[in-house]
């Protein structure tokens, strides 16, 4: 089973831009759907963004439509998150996830495997 593991997080100004990467530890995961999720201090788990198995279907959040962009590269086993524009309000943790063998789905609950999560703070 894959195993996830996000990195790229930190504090930025408002208008900045970050990266996040996820890196995968499995031999699946050309096979798996990506999604990124965040989550704010006192807040819901929301859904960011969703990336087919191919690379070639995204799905966004009306919040972040373009300002984000989600990637993947199947040679390295990791998908990106390119947050560009951002502000105060997209501070929260971050975490990506998989699901095996479904289209791209903006329910938490329908995925597979979660990775621990990176902090993204944006200051004002």
């Amino acid at each position: 089973q894959e195993q996830l593991a996000e990195s790229g997080g930190g504090l930025v100004q408002a208008g900045g831009s970050l990266r996040l990467s996820c890196a995968a530890s499995g031999r699946a995961f050309r096979s798996y759907t990506m999604g990124w999720f965040r989550q704010a201090p006192g807040k819901e788990r929301e859904f960011v963004a969703g990336l087919s198995r191919s690379g070639g279907g995204t799905y966004y959040a009306d919040s972040v439509k373009g300002r984000f962009t989600i990637s993947r590269d199947n040679a390295k086993n990791t998908v990106y998150l390119q947050m560009n524009s951002l502000k105060p309000e997209d501070t929260a943790v971050y975490y990506c996830a998989a699901v095996l063998g479904r289209a791209i789905t903006t329910m938490g609950d329908e995925y597979d495997i979660w990775g621990q999560g990176t902090q993204v703070t944006v200051s004002s």
